[in-house]
């Protein structure tokens, strides 16, 4: 990669479906770059943090790429605007039964087991409707019904429902997008939700 700055990079740190969100961001009308080294990520304007798999795993890799404290010098000191998608959300937060590691912290907000004795199937995989809660840039263009693709098995709750910017039903009611500032999140997968995954990622590029 050049000198050149880059409207969104998509953080690489060996966890994560890359290629899909770059290319949905690609047909949202946003082109952007993958991202592996700090002197990359400091030529962004936005930030993607992906992920898939387990929570401990995901925070050790981000560690060892040495990209952890960038990415805290980004959101926290440059406020550069950041999406985390799937566990990426779930790392924003301060931490998840999943695991023993301490999250990102950068909202304040827990990662939690669905509820057992419910018979549910967990994980939470395929098409739900969710709900906005407070208004936020990256939902203001939803009318009708909004749903989006999910998998997965741990759920997020902010400790304060001003962070609450989505709802989803599974089991019972769960935060399916999180924000504080300029740090936002989705559980589900844009990068899988045809026109309404389209239409978020391009609000998230038009910040």
């Amino acid at each position: 990669m050049s000198g050149e700055r880059y409207p969104i990079g998509i953080i690489d740190y060996g966890v994560g479906n890359l290629g899909s969100v770059r290319n949905m961001l690609r047909r949202a009308g946003h082109p952007a770059a993958i991202v592996g080294m700090r002197e990359d990520m400091a030529r962004c304007d936005k930030l993607i943090l992906p992920g898939v798999g387990a929570f401990d795993r995901a925070i050790e890799r981000l560690e060892a790429s040495g990209l952890r404290d960038m990415l805290d010098e980004m959101v926290l000191h440059r406020r550069v605007p950041t999406l985390g998608i799937c566990l990426g959300m779930q790392l924003l937060t301060r931490g998840s039964e999943e695991g023993n590691r301490p999250g990102l912290g950068y909202i304040a907000a827990e990662t939690r087991r669905f509820p057992a004795g419910t018979g549910l199937k967990v994980p939470h995989m395929g098409w739900n409707l969710v709900a906005a809660t407070n208004p936020s840039p990256l939902t203001a263009h939803f009318s009708g019904e909004t749903r989006f693709y999910f998998v997965h098995s741990y759920r997020v709750s902010v400790d304060d429902d001003a962070h609450s910017m989505l709802t989803c039903s599974y089991g019972g009611p769960f935060d399916a997008g999180i924000m504080a500032g300029n740090v936002y999140g989705a559980q589900f997968h844009p990068e899988k939700s045809h026109r309404f995954g389209r239409a978020f990622l391009a609000a998230f590029g038009a910040l």
